[in-house]
């Protein structure tokens, strides 16, 4: 595939990748593929992964479902082993390949979109609920409490 600089294109149902689908709140869509074999100037092969894909995740602010939309643009240097790594230019990530030299090219997309996936998925839609934030300054009664919060530690330094 890389000395005949080959590239691929198509679509992958998320259902169809399961690690992946484990992490999510629905299963549901289709990612998007580009895959682009070749070798740089310095003779290293590569493999440039580009997918776009709408993953329905779980907001851990409102644990509510919504859809993030994800893209991954990477290069991915292909080794064999992993004193190669060191070789590798600086913006590629080493893909470590088998023996064999078969790679497996969903595995390496669900990988790829398994990385992108945020820690923490916040829909930025999203509100914290009213029982987690309190009334709201308009709605808070200034019981006498100082605007400032550090008006208690001038009084305190006044002494």
């Amino acid at each position: 595939m890389v000395s005949a600089r080959r590239s691929f294109q198509g679509e992958l149902p998320v259902v169809a990748m399961k690690r992946l689908g484990e992490a999510l709140a629905s299963t549901e869509g289709t990612a998007q593929y580009e895959l682009d074999f070749g070798r740089d100037e310095f003779g290293t092969a590569y493999l440039d992964v580009r997918v776009q894909a709408p993953l329905t995740l779980t907001c851990q602010r409102s644990l509510e479902p919504f859809v993030l939309p994800v893209t991954v643009d990477s290069r991915l240097g292909l080794i064999r082993s992993e004193r190669e790594e060191a070789a590798l230019p600086p913006n590629v990530e080493p893909l470590l390949i088998a023996d064999d030299g078969k790679l497996g090219l969903l595995d390496v997309i669900e990988d790829e979109l398994l990385l992108a996936l945020p820690l923490i998925p916040i829909n930025p839609d999203s509100e914290l609920p009213e029982e987690v934030v309190g009334p709201g300054p308009e709605e808070s009664s200034s019981e006498g409490r100082p605007d400032n919060p550090f008006a208690v530690l001038r009084e305190l330094k006044k002494r």
